[in-house]
This record gives structure tokens, C-alpha cells and sequence, in this order.
């Protein structure tokens, strides 16, 4: 994929990707899972754990994509 975003399979379940914010104390997770959904993972400082997690539907982490890629337009 793309520099700085890494991919892993979860069988039965859909695909994570890594994405790389170039700062040791950050990091984003983002499962897309097969039946749809998406999950969120927001973790900050070294802890294994997620500081925060947002369960999107399709339809909500298209309009959260589109804002995030500046190609949102309020119509």
C-alpha cells in the first residue's frame, strides 16, 4: 500500500491498517471489516491500549473520509 500505511489480513474478519503519523507517542489503527464496518483506533503515548475507539458504519466513515480528504462540500 502506500508509504506509511501498513496492512495486515484478519481472517474472518476484514483487513487493519497502520498508519504512520511520524511521531513515536502516536498512532492510528483503522479495521475495515468485511461485513462493512469500520473501527477506529486512536492510540497516544507507548500503551498498547487505545486512547479512544469510534465504531463507523459505511456510510459515516465515508463523510468522515471525505471532511479528512477536503473533499467534503456542504451543498
Amino acid at each position: 500500500m502506500g508509504q506509511g500505511v501498513h496492512v495486515q489480513e484478519l481472517p474472518g474478519i476484514g483487513k487493519r491498517f497502520d498508519i504512520d503519523l511520524e511521531r513515536p507517542d502516536q498512532r492510528v489503527s483503522v479495521v475495515v471489516h468485511a461485513a462493512g464496518g469500520r473501527d477506529v483506533y486512536v492510540f497516544t503515548g507507548h500503551d498498547s491500549d487505545p486512547t479512544a475507539v469510534l465504531e463507523l458504519t459505511e456510510e459515516q466513515a465515508r463523510k468522515v473520509g471525505a471532511v479528512l480528504a477536503g473533499t467534503f462540500f456542504d451543498g
